[in-house]
């Protein structure tokens, strides 16, 4: 099946400064990819240059197969995209924005465009320079959305949001995913990528630090693991097990570092009696601290 996103050594320079080095990725019909990465880090590079908005110095940029420089009309049709600097002036209302851009792309129903003012709680009446950043924000969703595109590209969607309306904007994406449309989410915020994202690539400073689905991340990722048990044990034996470090005991309880799968210190724990055992879920914040951690050290030392 040919990917709905597709980049390959895509790069971009200004001057000396390189923004972007050789990026490849490939996005699938009906999968949520996030994309991670402080500011700064080339994610709004990557999007403008998917869009088209800018022309990359070397590399190649596929959306549903085509290059965006002459699908046209029709293939911008299929895209729905949220900047991650949004502006909106003029004294025009929300809803007269809304309705002329839905004119622009084809028609889009009124119901629509109310049902998802509804959702996110935004009063379209108002002129939109009146509008607070959240709500400015929430009619930049409304206009990304509203039209059913097959690829949402939402660069900090959540940017200027209450909670109530993040939780609600996840919904919408998670929805969107179930109705077969790709989105990629780019964002500095982990825990939103982890709680609809299929999978998630981190970029640090124009470069690719990792891609992998978030399941296989969360597998691979560190876990505190606390076991109390009827006896105190000796330690050297769950030392010397693959993925399991900085091992302590106290009495009758063990703490340890476990990277990766617990499938053998669960093993090794049930040979004795345990009363309890308690294991920290990681998050994708230590994932991202981590793999940043380990990037830094590889090019300490001369490792590319």
């Amino acid at each position: 099946m040919t990917p709905v996103v597709m980049a390959e050594g895509l790069s971009k320079s200004y001057g000396k400064h390189k923004a972007l080095d050789q990026l490849s990725l490939s996005i699938s019909q009906g999968e949520v990819f996030g994309y991670l990465g402080p500011n700064g880090a080339g994610k709004t590079t990557t999007i403008r240059l998917l869009l088209d908005l800018i022309r990359p110095t070397a590399g190649r940029v596929e959306l549903f197969g085509k290059d965006p420089r002459t699908g046209g009309g029709a293939l911008r049709e299929r895209v729905g995209y949220l900047p991650g600097e949004l502006p909106l002036a003029g004294r025009s209302s929300g809803l007269e924005l809304l309705q002329f851009l839905a004119r622009a792309r084809g028609g889009v129903q009124p119901a629509t465009i109310t049902a998802l003012a509804d959702r996110l709680n935004v009063d379209l009446k108002r002129p939109v320079h009146n509008l607070s950043k959240g709500n400015k924000q929430k009619v930049g969703i409304i206009q990304a959305f509203m039209h059913a595109p097959d690829l949402l590209i939402l660069d900090e969607p959540t940017t200027g949001l209450d909670p109530l309306v993040q939780q609600e904007f996840l919904a919408m994406v998670r929805e969107a995913r179930n109705n077969g449309q790709t989105v990629l989410m780019s964002s500095h915020i982990l825990s939103e990528v982890q709680h609809v994202g299929d999978r998630v690539a981190i970029i640090r400073s124009g470069e690719l630090v990792s891609v992998s689905d978030i399941d296989t991340l969360l597998e691979q990722a560190q876990r505190q693991v606390e076991i109390r048990f009827a006896d105190p044990v000796d330690p050297r034996p769950f030392s010397a097990l693959p993925g399991v470090r900085d091992v302590t005991v106290q009495s009758t309880t063990l703490s340890c570092t476990l990277d990766g799968a617990a499938d053998a210190l669960v093993k090794a724990a049930a040979q004795h009696t345990v009363v309890s055992l308690v294991c920290e879920e990681p998050d994708l914040e230590e994932i991202f601290l981590h793999a940043y951690a380990q990037e830094s050290k590889e090019e300490m030392h001369g490792v590319r």
